[in-house]
């Protein structure tokens, strides 16, 4: 009876040369970027920003390891939206009591809090569960152009 296992010519028994890379998280090594939003397209902008926080533009990228970067967002207040979403795309929250349900539009949160703005197209984007959450802590998002980070030297990325 003949042997119908896939045969690899390095290793006859059959075994795989290449070996399954895995981050460790103790050697994942983070940068720190600005990324200036002004004139951007809100949506554009949240999936770059999320992809990078997740770590999927390095190739030592791991799914259950946090290899994102720290990404810091100046100029929240000045990011665009396209069609009608500015009168039309609704945020909500909810107070915590009874009949607390709360909805502001993108126009009324923009003027009263820009940053959440970003913050909620993000979050929305990262993984569900702890791993997210520690992603989306890396998230920093300034509504000026003034931010508290100039001592980890963050570089400029453009998106």
């Amino acid at each position: 009876m003949p042997d119908f296992r896939r045969q690899n010519p390095i290793h006859p028994n059959g075994d795989s040369p290449m070996k399954t890379f895995t981050a460790k998280p103790q050697s994942v090594q983070r940068d720190w970027f600005v990324v200036d939003a002004a004139d951007k397209t809100l949506g554009r902008l949240a999936t770059e920003i999320a992809r990078r926080l997740r770590g999927k533009h390095k190739p030592e990228f791991t799914p259950h390891v946090d290899t994102g970067d720290y990404i810091v967002v100046i100029n929240a207040e000045k990011v665009k939206v396209t069609g009608n979403k500015v009168n039309a795309k609704t945020y909500y929250r909810h107070t915590g009591y009874p009949g607390g349900l709360r909805s502001m539009n993108f126009e009324k949160m923009i003027a009263h809090a820009p940053e959440r703005v970003i913050e909620s197209a993000v979050k929305g984007m990262l993984p569900k569960g702890p791993l997210g959450r520690a992603m989306y802590s890396k998230l920093k998002v300034y509504a000026g152009t003034e931010h508290p980070h100039a001592a980890q030297q963050p570089q400029e990325l453009n998106i």
